[in-house]
């Protein structure tokens, strides 16, 4: 009876389908080019390795048996997976194969997400069979993973520089003050004043934000939130101001739940990046990830000139 498998086993195997195939010992001689003679003979042993009958051969024609038959079917998915394997590992040195992991900063925009999406669209045209893992964490959390290498690629905003990353602006995005419904200030959003600002409360992010403070500096910071989710959470309470991503803010806008601070509208811009160790670090999937990033960027931005010229 079978037990394992050895090199023999397979080639008798393929010697049985190709009779099977060709509908009996004597048209097979061709395909094999072997004798008759011979094929019987590595059948017989075949059967002698199974332990049951295959096929009826003699002068009576060729016929298989129901255990041929049965056999016939489960073996030639066998030899399919076999030869898929083969190739497989065939092709493994010229595969990018492994395990991403990219780490991200909260929501993110149209905009954003589209670039994000289009280099990982390049990245799956590459011969390649890459299992991405997708996190999202606060920009502090981003730099530690990357340093221990738990994370490969992080995009984000960074408030200041790690020594063992690199940084490579990716996009801009837009922060605006705003005040919730309820607040003192809400009615007369569009009118506040930098000084009737600062007299109320406000909330502000846990990580530095040099690009806030450039803008605005608030005495009264009350509340301290990680992510925008939390911010949007406070401002809705209508007792603390702070400032939120524009694209994120704009359903509570419309809703009518919170209004922009100011005329001009109290706002500033942050640079997102992606980040990676130093190229020295890099594996052959992060230094492709890094490339499609690039190209998406270039065509994204390609894109947005196109569609503002005409």
């Amino acid at each position: 009876m079978l037990s394992n498998l050895s090199d023999l086993d397979l080639r008798l195997i393929r010697i049985f389908h190709a009779v099977v195939d060709a509908g009996g010992l004597t048209p097979a001689q061709s395909t094999l080019n072997i004798g008759q003679s011979t094929i019987s003979t590595q059948l017989a042993v075949l059967e002698t390795r199974l332990g049951f009958r295959l096929c009826e051969r003699g002068r009576a024609g060729f016929r298989m048996t129901a255990k041929g038959e049965r056999f016939a079917d489960l073996s030639r998915k066998l030899m399919l997976g076999f030869d898929d394997f083969t190739a497989e590992v065939r092709n493994m040195d010229h595969q990018l194969v492994g395990t991403l992991n990219i780490g991200m900063v909260g929501q993110t925009s149209m905009y954003q997400s589209s670039l994000i999406g289009n280099a990982i669209a390049r990245f799956r045209q590459r011969h390649e069979a890459v299992r991405f893992s997708v996190a999202v964490r606060t920009p502090r959390e981003l730099e530690e993973k990357l340093v221990a290498d738990e994370l490969q690629i992080a995009i984000g905003y960074f408030g200041h520089r790690v020594a063992q990353l690199d940084y490579t602006p990716l996009f801009l995005e837009r922060q605006v003050a705003y005040c919730g419904k309820g607040h003192p200030l809400f009615e007369t959003a569009a009118a506040a004043t930098p000084e009737q600002m600062g007299r109320h409360e406000w909330t502000w992010r846990s990580y530095p934000l040099p690009e806030a403070h450039n803008a605005f500096k608030p005495q009264k910071v009350t509340a301290i939130a990680d992510n925008m989710e939390a911010v949007a959470i406070l401002i809705l309470s209508g007792h603390h101001l702070g400032f939120l991503p524009e694209h994120f803010a704009a359903p509570y806008v419309e809703r009518g739940l919170i209004a922009a601070l100011g005329t001009p509208v109290l706002k500033y811009d942050v640079t997102f990046h992606m980040v990676t160790r130093h190229k020295r670090h890099h594996t052959e999937i992060t230094r492709a990830m890094v490339e499609d990033f690039r190209a998406a960027q270039l065509g994204t931005d390609m894109a947005q000139l196109l569609r503002r010229a005409a």
